[in-house]
């Protein structure tokens, strides 16, 4: 198939994950211990309001017209009521979500280019001491959970060097940028906030190495041995002999190829970083969608787990579909025609 067709393949392949992952959550939040209807309003609520509110909800129809009634609310962006803030789950989305893609964004920003420029580095110093300084960084940074990582930067950073703030999204006095998209940095520079701009970005600093230095050095390894183990095909042998500049093969025909077996590994910790920063969202006091989520949790919210979820599912296809993308873009064989 060509590559045209691969994309949609994919796309189509995407929506029935998506359609199958509705019906885990729809049938998670029906057999879980406990009346949704009481749950939902609460245990001083009558058994009129609890019968009304079964009515209103469906709840007394069978479980498949059960899931249509709520897939139909879905694919209208209703979740319905989240009973942790007592309004809709779509507007808690919408307030929580642009925080946890913020600090998300610039976690992917760092670990892209962060373990693609240490891979290059360990792989072009290899067997190095140089070369085992970064390995050994490396073996740390993935057996380290994000969570120790993110309170030993706060310890350091919030109170024994106090260089850079550390909790939640603005200093005190800091106001706000006016809401455009919700992620402040952007906001900030686009209503002509540079030092509100600054003050952001320094708060989402440290919360962005926390949540991207596990997979950074994870994908670095990969990049690595990708690279070194390439470097003696011979077509790269035959580049040096035609005396093609090292840094030329090196940026260009070595590590192209050799990023292939990382994109995907990359793709798989970026679309993971949305349900690991509830963790580090807690720690750092970062009002996003993952620390919501997480309350809806504790607190046994049915409707915005769901919400929640939903919303990660999507970004975890959305992911897979771009890296597909990436590495049929990589991989000549999948761009002219070898997709299986």
């Amino acid at each position: 198939m060509n590559l045209k067709k691969f994309i949609i393949h994919r796309i189509l392949l995407s929506i029935v994950v998506i359609f199958g992952l509705s019906i885990v959550i729809f049938s998670i939040a029906r057999i879980v211990p406990g009346d949704p209807a009481r749950m939902a309003l609460g245990a001083t609520a009558t058994k009129e309001a609890l019968e009304n509110f079964k009515i209103e909800n469906h709840l007394n129809e069978p479980l498949p017209v059960q899931y249509i009634y709520w897939i139909a609310s879905v694919l209208h962006g209703d979740f319905g009521k989240s009973t942790t803030t007592d309004r809709a789950v779509a507007k808690d989305i919408i307030q929580f979500l642009p925080a946890t893609v913020e600090v998300v964004f610039f976690s992917t920003l760092l670990l892209i280019f962060g373990s693609i420029l240490i891979g290059k580095l360990a792989a072009k110093h290899k067997d190095t001491v140089l070369d085992g300084i970064l390995r050994v960084f490396s073996y740390a940074g993935v057996a380290m959970p994000g969570f120790v990582v993110a309170i030993l930067l706060l310890l350091l950073f919030g109170y024994v060097w106090q260089v850079i703030p550390v909790l939640g999204r603005l200093s005190p006095n800091m106001t706000p940028p006016s809401h455009i998209t919700g992620l402040y940095v952007l906001d900030a520079l686009l209503t002509g906030k540079p030092a509100v701009a600054w003050n952001a970005f320094l708060h989402i600093l440290i919360p962005a190495v926390s949540l991207a230095l596990g997979g950074m050095f994870q994908d670095a390894r990969l990049v690595r041995n990708a690279m070194v183990e390439n470097s003696s095909k011979d077509y790269l042998v035959a580049m040096k002999g035609y005396g093609i500049p090292e840094k030329v093969i090196n940026n260009k025909y070595l590590l192209k190829p050799s990023l292939i077996p990382a994109v995907s590994c990359m793709g798989m910790d970026i679309a993971s970083l949305m349900g690991n920063a509830f963790l580090i969202e807690t720690i750092f006091s970062w009002p996003g969608i993952s620390k919501y989520g997480l309350s809806a949790m504790l607190a046994k919210d049915l409707n915005a787990i769901s919400g929640v979820i939903m919303v990660f599912g999507i970004v975890f296809v959305i992911v897979n579909i771009i890296v597909d993308i990436v590495v049929a873009y990589l991989d000549p064989r999948i761009r002219l025609g070898g997709g299986n």
